[in-house]
């Protein structure tokens, strides 16, 4: 395992062991295991309650685990905060949407870089030197590659509470980008989105995992079963906490445990299209 700093493609960034989760007398997560490489779409599914969101929650510190460990790059962060997850590379969506109505889509993508800005107060009270450096940097980064990746030069300027929910979900995928993540977490991307909003956000996923320019890894927890058999490389099924199997989209399909727990017969079929 890579320890910290830069890892290659194929090297581990993430690794799970043995995470134990309860709520009270609930177990949310009963010793699962997960191991993301560098440069895979790696999904997690199961049906509600199988403790997918809960195992995002622990990745990226909103919850510490009871019992086991947690692998970024390499380093044990089960005691690291969520913010200093994020600096290490770490970003998230989330399942509701965490945006800020009143303000612009530009200014509500700006907050996803915060962890990046290190001027300091002087240079910061007076916009010289770094400070000014930084802003420049930052709105070249966000206007010339985030907007134009996610096709939102239109709605630039308008505040978020106005736009329909398909492009809100851009926009929350534009915020995490922000961050320019190694690892990015993905939580129901595609629910409530009508079919072409769902291609758009699988083909803005695919981008960021394949092109050059970004080469994010992300772990996607989503219930459309098309879309995950058909960009993930790596699949991780849950059912009540407990873990059933971490394979290809190819052995998901074909594991009878797998169909009876979760797909069913008639949803496995229709991912063979």
């Amino acid at each position: 395992m890579v320890h910290g700093g830069q890892i290659k493609e194929g090297d581990t960034i993430l690794k799970l062991e043995d995470i134990h989760m309860s709520f009270g007398k609930v177990a949310a997560l009963a010793g699962v295991n997960l191991e993301v490489k560098k440069g895979e779409i790696h999904s997690i599914i199961g049906p509600n309650g199988a403790g997918k969101t809960v195992m995002m929650n622990c990745i990226n510190g909103l919850y510490k685990p009871q019992q086991g460990n947690i692998y970024l790059k390499g380093e044990r962060v089960n005691d690291m905060r969520p913010y200093q997850r994020a600096e290490r590379g770490l970003s998230r969506t989330f399942q509701k949407l965490e945006l800020f109505g009143g303000m612009t889509v530009l200014d509500n993508i700006r907050l996803g870089r915060h962890t990046h800005l290190k001027s300091g107060i002087l240079s910061g009270s007076i916009y010289v030197g770094k400070t000014r450096r930084e802003e420049l940097e930052t709105r070249k980064f966000i206007e010339e590659e985030i907007i134009d990746l996610l096709e939102i030069e239109s709605i630039r300027d308008k505040a978020a509470h106005m736009l329909p929910y398909g492009l809100q979900k851009r926009v929350e995928l534009g915020r995490a980008l922000a961050l320019n993540p190694e690892l990015l977490l993905l939580d129901e991307p595609l629910a409530g989105l009508n079919l072409e909003e769902v291609e758009d956000m699988a083909r803005f996923i695919l981008d960021i995992n394949e092109e050059e320019r970004w080469r994010v890894t992300c772990i996607l927890v989503e219930h459309d079963m098309g879309v995950v058999m058909d960009i993930s490389h790596r699949v991780n099924v849950l059912n009540f906490g407990v873990q059933i199997m971490d394979g290809t989209p190819e052995e998901v399909q074909a594991n009878p445990e797998v169909i009876k727990a979760y797909l069913g017969e008639d949803d496995l079929y229709s991912t063979r299209r």
